[in-house]
């Protein structure tokens, strides 16, 4: 293994007019795979709330919670050790007949779609085709598309809101990670490419101290298949390495927000965030 990190996640609202009460739930737990394992994790919610604790349809860590007092804020502070490892390297990998076999179509089908905020605007949809066209392999036209989006798109915090779909990212040129993820996504669907979306965290700097906590925030990258699950991370324009910890996967961002839910009270709220990373080892 390589890296140990450990990941403190604050988040939560504020209720300016207090609500009644709110159930939400949490997806802010990482898992262990090949590429990482969890050496401990804790979640701590404010105010005391009954918590049930499952795993998704995609096999994330959930925890559903309830909060029946009133309250003015809800916090929920995610504190998680995980060594992580060397991921897959990308290859030349599987064919285009191999990718684009019926049989792998029907066990990705989900993960196949084309839709809703993922939907690729026209010009990029040409430009996925003609790639898809010239490209020798799936990985070589991933590749080319990925850096194809970065080029087009800026990085930009804060230009985007969660609901923005990828034919406006497209558009303004400009987006946050969750948007680039999304344009790759539906990019590589269109082509016959399965994808999924990864929710996480990842260091913010490439030569941290160890010891000294960094400020992050909350990353997205993808995964297409290859004959296995291999990462990009369209917003470096690279493939997520040890300083990359991964929550969970899903079709795009609405399956794997960090937190969501409903309150009784007014409509007004305030969410908060607030992400730090240490390198332990």
């Amino acid at each position: 293994m390589g890296r140990q990190l450990r990941i403190v996640h604050h988040t939560g609202y504020r209720y300016p007019a207090g609500v009644a009460a709110s159930r939400n739930e949490a997806r802010m737990t990482p898992r262990t795979n090949r590429e990482q394992i969890v050496l401990a994790t804790n979640l701590e919610i404010s105010p005391t709330a009954w918590t049930y604790g499952y795993r998704d349809y995609w096999g994330n860590h959930v925890t559903a919670f309830e909060i029946s007092a009133p309250h003015d804020r809800l916090q929920v502070v995610a504190t998680s050790t995980v060594e992580v490892g060397d991921r897959p390297s990308a290859g030349d990998g599987i064919s285009w007949d191999e990718v684009l076999a019926p049989d792998l179509a029907d066990q990705l089908v989900e993960l196949l779609q084309v839709a809703g905020h993922i939907e690729p605007p026209p010009e990029l949809w040409k430009l996925a085709q003609r790639i898809r066209r010239d490209a020798g392999t799936p990985a070589q036209a991933v590749h080319q598309l990925v850096t194809a989006i970065r080029e087009r798109v800026d990085y930009v915090p804060g230009s985007t809101e969660v609901h923005t779909r990828a034919g406006q990212v497209w558009e303004a040129r400009a987006g946050v990670c969750q948007d680039l993820v999304h344009l790759g996504l539906g990019a590589l669907r269109s082509i016959g490419v399965p994808a999924r979306y990864v929710s996480g965290y990842v260091m913010p700097s490439q030569d941290p101290v160890v010891g000294q906590p960094q400020t992050g925030e909350s990353h997205a990258w993808l995964q297409y298949w290859d004959g296995r699950w291999v990462g990009v991370d369209p917003t470096n324009d690279t493939a997520p390495g040890d300083f990359h910890v991964e929550i969970g996967t899903g079709r795009d961002y609405f399956d794997i927000p960090p937190l969501r839910g409903v309150y009784s009270g007014p409509s007004e709220s305030d969410m908060f965030v607030e992400v730090e990373v240490t390198v332990l080892a």
